[in-house]
């Protein structure tokens, strides 16, 4: 929601119609906040475990993930998923006045812009994507891929985080003979255009650098170093527990490492934050077992009494707790397999406010697109993976500010007001 506050803070009137956290009741009614309107949907324990559990982390996410998890069609998690879009729509429809605009978030609801199309086919509507979409051999696996391609398409605009994510919507699309190639970049679904791009979002760089520079972040993360032994690099990851993550892979190429002596445990540590994420998956419960395994192996054979190699910790981090690490990492490891985007690598940047600090980051996540002076590395090749920690650990003083300055320019630049106000601008004004 916070990525979405500029586009708010443009609107004289401004509703917004999400999960109300609590079962399907009717004991919670639309209220004023912060203000703006919130209209809750209520979503039943059954109807959550279908959708949520089964349909969007069971099915849709590891398939737009480039199947980096195991993939499973269950006819009974689609139903859940339908009910729940339909619940959604209906308050929409509902709620909107005439030829409001109505912008649907993320693949939980692909089903409702074509639903709310039927209902009010006076809205303007548009739909971003917030993970990859993936390529249509993947896509065209879905026993239920054409209605959720036309649902998509009951949008006006669709936004994508990168060009990729466009490209591979359309030519699906068209291969499904679902829609046929507009003017520039749209498509043609029945008798409507619908426009298709890129809207690569970005963060409030300002909030972070300005979180950066102040005296508890300063203090903390000076306490946090002390707390490590003052090793000569700290390695941070900071992700959820997610299989998409690479968070083996960056343990792997640790480890490794140090085995073959190319790091030493007295100059380099590793802090790994994997916060709770999706805890009732049997893919996720695997997941921590593997991380947790690797952990301990590591620790067991490279560290001392009270001197661990890798501080693991599965727990959520606030906000200063994450600036403390941010400012306390001399290097950022980003190694997912598949990425929407990730703003982890954009938060890192914006808080190296004095042009220190070494980003890796997996070319497979969308920031790759935009920050491009990272030290790029292929998730699937250990070897490469290990090079560029070496590499981020002996970078020379000048290097690291010239790559940093650079990619600080990009993050500053391309922040969340770009990606919001882009897009609802480019909505509002579709004829």
């Amino acid at each position: 929601m916070s990525a979405l506050k500029p586009a708010m803070a443009q609107s004289t009137k401004m509703c917004w119609v999400g999960w109300a956290g609590n079962d399907a009741d009717d004991s919670v009614h639309p209220f004023h906040a912060d203000g703006i309107d919130l209209v809750p949907v209520p979503i039943s324990t059954t109807e959550l475990t279908n959708h949520y559990d089964g349909m969007c982390n069971g099915t849709l996410w590891p398939l737009y993930h480039d199947k980096a998890g195991p993939v499973e069609f269950h006819r009974t998690w689609y139903d859940g998923y339908h009910k729940v879009n339909t619940r959604f729509a209906e308050a929409l429809a509902a709620t909107a006045e005439p030829g409001a605009l109505v912008w649907v978030q993320d693949y939980q609801l692909q089903l409702v812009p074509g639903m709310l199309r039927s209902l009010r086919p006076d809205l303007k509507i548009g739909f971003f994507l917030h993970t990859p979409f993936p390529p249509g051999e993947l896509f065209i696996q879905l026993p239920w891929r054409e209605a959720l391609a036309e649902g998509i398409l009951g949008s006006d605009l669709v936004g994508f985080q990168t060009p990729n994510g466009a490209a591979n919507f359309a030519r699906m699309a068209k291969a499904l003979n679902i829609a046929v190639t507009g003017d520039k970049s749209a498509l043609i679904f029945g008798e409507r255009t619908i426009k298709i791009g890129a809207f690569p979002i970005g963060i409030d760089a300002e909030r972070y650098e300005s979180a950066a520079k102040s005296h508890d972040t300063a203090e903390s993360s000076r306490d946090l170093r002390a707390r490590l032994g003052q090793p000569h690099t700290v390695l941070l990851g900071a992700d959820r527990l997610d299989y998409t993550k690479g968070i083996d892979v960056r343990l792997r190429a640790f480890k490794e490492l140090l085995a073959e002596d190319r790091l030493h445990p007295s100059q380099v540590t590793m802090v790994q934050v994997a916060e709770p994420s999706r805890d009732r998956v049997d893919a996720y419960i695997d997941l921590r077992a593997r991380v947790e395994q690797l952990v301990g192996e590591i620790n067991g054979d490279f560290g001392r009494v009270g001197f661990p190699v890798v501080h693991y910790i599965h727990q959520t981090q606030d906000f200063d707790a994450l600036m403390s690490l941010y400012r306390a990492a001399n290097v950022l490891l980003v190694t997912p397999f598949s990425d929407g985007m990730n703003l982890v690598a954009k938060e890192y940047v914006a808080s190296r406010y004095d042009e220190t600090g070494v980003l890796i980051l997996s070319q497979f996540a969308g920031a790759a697109h935009q920050l491009t002076d990272a030290l790029l590395v292929n998730p699937y090749d250990i070897a490469g993976v290990k090079n560029a920690i070496v590499e981020a650990v002996n970078m020379s003083p000048s290097d690291k500010r010239d790559r940093m300055h650079r990619l600080r320019k990009s993050v500053t630049t391309d922040n969340v007001d770009v990606w919001a106000t882009s897009f609802i601008q480019e909505l509002r004004d579709i004829d």
